[in-house]
């Protein structure tokens, strides 16, 4: 029995994951130009766009009829579907995936991710370790709906000027903390962009993450992790990632690393660091 196990595009996941998985893609508006997230428009193009512009671009969820499509080429190749969203609450996507698998009971099953970007992907990776053990499309599906609640996902932010652009932070809060080198910390709680912690600096920000993943539970290395950068440089990853050897030797191998895509990349702007791990505890 073969699952097939889907998801979209704002799931930032590792070349060896999407190489497996199937994908329908969200659209992203620049002002009065649409683009297929990850076809008409790469991640390096959005961020060349983001930081060029005055606007933040904005995203809208695939159609019912581009799932059905997407359930209908998968179910011609496997016995099931597992499809994971963008949370409900930053999207329309999960609604949309849901209404056309209604047409497909028993067949295809959707699951909210309750988060976004690496944090899906680590959640897409779970599925298919899932779906290589011989387990049905339902009981991966029930399997990922218990573990999502222990997803993490924070992002050290390197400037406060795109929260300010997405009404997050006020005009003052933005201009002292660019004065005071503020680096603020956002988080994925409950399915929405949270801002959970400030720091001075790019070291103090450091300690800070790695205190925030102490707090929330410490890393279970025996299930998927990832981490991220947004913008066009991965230097503050390289950075952080030389400052924390200790947390992430576990896992034997240096942990894998993505740009970050649209979705959280607008709020946060470029040269944010991110990591996303199942909490121990």
């Amino acid at each position: 029995m073969s699952v097939i196990i889907m998801t979209d595009s704002t799931a930032d996941l590792t070349p060896e994951a999407a190489r497996r998985v199937s994908r329908v893609n969200l659209t992203l508006h620049f002002g009065d130009t649409d683009y297929e997230e990850g076809v008409d428009i790469t991640k390096e193009e959005f961020y060349e766009k983001l930081t060029s512009g005055d606007t933040l671009p904005t995203t809208s969820q695939p159609t019912p009829y581009a799932f059905e499509q997407a359930y209908e080429a998968a179910l011609a190749q496997g016995d099931s579907v597992v499809c994971v969203t963008i949370s409900s609450r930053l999207s329309g996507t999960y609604q949309s995936a849901s209404i056309a698998a209604e047409n497909h009971p028993g067949r295809v099953f959707v699951v909210d991710s309750r988060t976004v970007t690496i944090g899906a992907a680590i959640l897409v990776e779970y599925a298919l370790k899932l779906a290589d053990t011989g387990m049905t499309g339902g009981e991966i599906a029930d399997t990922l709906i218990r573990a999502r609640d222990k997803v993490r996902l924070y992002a050290v932010v390197d400037t406060l000027e795109y929260l300010k652009r997405g009404g997050r932070v006020s005009p003052t809060v933005a201009f002292a903390g660019g004065l005071l080198n503020i680096k603020p910390i956002i988080a994925i709680e409950d399915g929405e962009v949270r801002l959970v912690g400030k720091a001075r600096g790019a070291r103090q920000s450091s300690a800070q993450l790695t205190k925030l993943i102490a707090q929330s539970g410490g890393v279970d290395y025996q299930m998927p992790l990832q981490l991220g950068f947004t913008g066009l440089d991965d230097t503050m990853l390289r950075q952080y990632m030389a400052e924390n050897r200790d947390l992430w030797a576990p896992c034997g191998m240096e942990p894998p690393c993505s740009i970050v895509g649209s979705v959280v990349g607008t709020h946060a702007g470029p040269g944010a660091v991110a990591v996303a791990f199942f909490a121990a505890e």
